[in-house]
């Protein structure tokens, strides 16, 4: 092993991110610790496990002690974003000041704002007009002005829509994977003919872990590894393909309730419901040149995912 090996990695929230994250740190070899605020559950081989509340300076110090690399990967009730992302950001980011760690942030598209359905690169504009759109991209300059000044080694990692197995919350998860496999009406949102991107949840975390691994990589927003993008429409075409039996489909042409996603959920979603109603597409090119990987194939992506949704359904597969 060697002395990259050894450095701890700590990891920041043990939602399906964080826990695929570190389950991805661990197989590389390094020493990792995944922190939430409860500390409980199953922890990926290899990993340590522990409780801790980075929404306050102590908290955080506490969390990252020894650590070389921390992943930022903490969310919250989407209801709260606003509120405590900020308050989390401050937290941590003061934490790698005072340690020197590199941070790692997990990073969403909000930030760009409607594009007029043109392809998103890491040099599209940030034009958010939503509450959490401009949450997100104040967020972000101070990271990256934390890294110009030099308090802080920062690099960003940005991800459209999760799918893959362990992923339940998404737009492409419990709603439609459930519904594909029991006959139940399946979500889909807006025009499901304008090209969506989805990134693999294991994407998510190999392209955090390799960021992770290259000082080289820092000070800058970078595009974690994405297929090309696909229509709702045809997405569902491919799921029906892989169970044998037609999908359910209920549109949604403005946000109400359904599902997994209550009244509360929908009411904050909908100053993003724009996401539904142009083309969301998310380019990799650059990790992808810059660090030669290609993401997961859709058609793997939805294979692997249906046969974890069938092990969930059946008692087998673990609860995230």
């Amino acid at each position: 092993m060697n002395a990259q090996d050894q450095q701890l990695h700590v990891v920041l929230g043990a939602g399906p991110a964080g826990t695929a994250l570190a389950a991805e740190l661990a197989a590389r070899g390094h020493a990792v610790r995944l922190v939430d605020r409860a500390g409980q559950g199953p922890a990926p081989a290899g990993v340590e496990r522990r409780a801790g509340d980075v929404s306050t300076a102590a908290g955080a110090l506490a969390a990252i002690e020894g650590a070389a690399v921390v992943h930022h990967c903490v969310n919250v009730g989407y209801h709260l974003q606003v509120e405590l992302m900020p308050l989390i950001q401050q937290a941590v980011l003061g934490a790698v000041e005072t340690t020197g760690a590199r941070l790692v942030v997990l990073d969403t598209l909000y930030p760009y704002g409607p594009t007029g359905g043109a392809p998103m690169t890491e040099r599209t504009p940030w034009n958010a007009v939503s509450r959490k759109g401009r949450m997100r991209a104040a967020l972000d300059e101070a990271y990256l002005t934390a890294h110009r000044e030099g308090r802080a080694r920062v690099v960003l990692g940005r991800s459209a829509d999760f799918v893959g197995p362990g992923v339940l919350n998404s737009t492409l998860g419990g709603a439609v994977f459930v519904a594909a496999l029991t006959g139940g009406e399946a979500l889909a949102l807006g025009d499901i003919d304008l090209p969506h991107s989805h990134t693999d949840i294991r994407d998510v975390a190999a392209g955090l872990a390799t960021l992770g691994e290259h000082a080289d990589a820092d000070g800058r927003v970078w595009h974690l590894p994405t297929p090309q993008a696909r229509t709702p429409r045809e997405i569902h075409a491919m799921i029906e393909e892989r169970t044998g039996r037609p999908l359910d489909v209920v549109v949604l042409d403005t946000p109400r309730p359904f599902g997994p996603f209550d009244e509360v959920f929908m009411a904050e979603y909908a100053e993003m419901f724009y996401q539904h109603t142009e083309a969301q597409v998310m380019d990799s090119g650059d990790f992808q040149r810059a660090f030669g990987v290609t993401p997961v194939p859709l058609e793997r992506t939805l294979d692997e995912t249906l046969d974890w949704y069938r092990g969930l359904l059946a008692g087998s597969a673990p609860r995230p």
